[in-house]
């Protein structure tokens, strides 16, 4: 069994999220992007919560699944079969705090064993005076540390990932308001924190720099706000039993030192993960969006960390941060480490291979339904599709574009400041034509 998992997105009650972001939805694009597992998302909220407990029904321990008067279909997508999707129950936080003179601005990824667990801790939260109607990611002027110490009072079993671990605002190392160590951050629960989010900016070999974080598993997740979205990052389990608590036994089996210790055991393993390019992320390189300067870390120090522009302060990026924590040169890798996958959603290949600007277009629709319908699921087109049934389908500049994908061989414009990135596989002059019938 090898089970795609997406385990941090959000809901049409997040801020700047798609109102299309239902459970119905959500299930239906699990199975189209080929999806096993994927968080409820943004549990705290009311009305959320209460739809939750409303569509959703117990599958495997710990796990849930739509019920079935709930599921839809895409007119579009003809399944060959019907995959089935299981939620756990996750949320992300933004705890907003003041420690060690320094205010601190940290997300975190929370999970619950069942949806019972999650509305005792949104009691908790409540009575802490906590306001958790105004957004799906509520803000919460609890330390970290205290978020996880309720957490494990309430349930042993709950668990907490740093969301994103390396963004400049909003995460646990980000330069403007994180840390330099999670134990600076989570003192004598440091032990609790088994895993962090690598986030779209950063990738495993630029955390495998820091040889403390070789205690910790890495994950990746979309953090989606939109359904087309949903698994551009994820993890892969293998293995027979999918429950709440094999899932996080997995990913406990996952860090370096515990890989070496645990290789041989039984049950399900995270196998690897699908990553974002780090340069497509909307922090890798420093930079001001207001005044598009786009740095690298070398540049930024001959500028000592001022824009040339406006010469205010830069926003110094996930690249540079990284450089200032690492105690290991760049391209070591840790023995036991877990293998990765660097992809790019299908409906961007397809916009790049056609020469079409976004991924929104009819020409990407049409091709991207008539893929996933012929070739199965996303992940399946992009990782386990034949190069020559991809040109049977889509022609042969798309199937190039796949080959160039799984080889790395891109080309890349890094994202800072809240811009993404840019990851092309042709250059614009390039000429490669055969393009199938379904064009016209």
């Amino acid at each position: 069994m090898k089970i795609y998992a997406d385990l941090h997105i959000h809901s049409r009650y997040s801020r700047a999220c798609s109102k299309e972001l239902t459970p119905e939805n959500i299930d239906l694009w699990c199975r189209i992007k080929g999806l096993g597992l994927v968080a409820t998302a943004d549990f705290t909220h009311p009305k959320w919560f209460s739809e939750l407990s409303e569509k959703l029904e117990p599958a495997e321990d710990g796990l849930y699944k739509l019920k079935s008067s709930y599921q839809k279909t895409e007119p579009l997508f003809k399944e060959k079969s019907v995959q089935p999707v299981r939620f756990m129950v996750g949320t992300e936080l933004s705890c907003i705090y003041k420690h060690k003179d320094k205010v601190r601005r940290v997300h975190h990824c929370v999970f619950a064993p069942s949806l019972e667990v999650a509305g005792r801790i949104n009691q908790a939260l409540l009575e802490r005076g906590c306001n958790l109607k105004s957004d799906g990611r509520p803000i919460l002027g609890i330390s970290s540390y205290d978020l996880l110490k309720l957490l494990l009072d309430i349930d042993q079993r709950n668990v907490m990932v740093p969301a994103h671990a390396w963004t400049p605002w909003f995460a646990v190392f980000g330069s403007k308001s994180g840390y330099d160590s999670l134990e600076e951050c989570f003192d004598d629960l440091t032990d609790k924190i088994f895993a962090i989010e690598t986030g779209l900016s950063s990738d495993p070999p630029m955390n495998w720099r820091i040889s403390s974080l070789d205690k910790v598993a890495l994950i990746s997740n979309s953090d989606a706000h939109s359904l087309q979205n949903l698994g551009r990052e994820a993890n892969v389990f293998t293995g027979k039993e999918l429950t709440y608590d094999s899932v996080w036994q997995a990913v406990k089996r996952a860090s370096p030192v515990s890989r070496s210790q645990s290789e041989q055991l039984n049950g399900l393993k995270l196998a690897k993960t699908i990553e974002f390019y780090p340069d497509e992320g909307r922090y890798h390189y420093d930079g001001h969006r207001a005044c598009g300067v786009c740095l690298s870390p070398a540049e930024t120090k001959k500028l000592r960390g001022v824009c040339p522009k406006c010469h205010q302060p830069l926003t110094i990026g996930v690249l540079n941060r990284v450089n200032e924590l690492a105690d290991r040169r760049a391209g070591y890798q840790p023995p036991q480490a877990v293998p990765y996958d660097s992809l790019l959603e299908l409906d961007k290949l397809i916009a790049d291979s056609l020469g079409v600007r976004g991924r929104h277009s009819k020409a990407v629709e049409q091709v991207y339904w008539q893929l996933v319908s012929v070739l199965g699921n996303e992940f399946s087109v992009l990782l386990n599709s034949s190069l020559e049934s991809i040109e049977q389908v889509a022609g042969k500049k798309l199937a190039e574009a796949v080959r160039r994908l799984r080889t790395g061989q891109v080309s890349l414009k890094p994202g800072y400041d809240g811009e993404y990135g840019q990851v092309e596989l042709f250059d614009p002059n390039e000429k490669l034509s055969a393009q199938p019938s379904l064009f016209g």
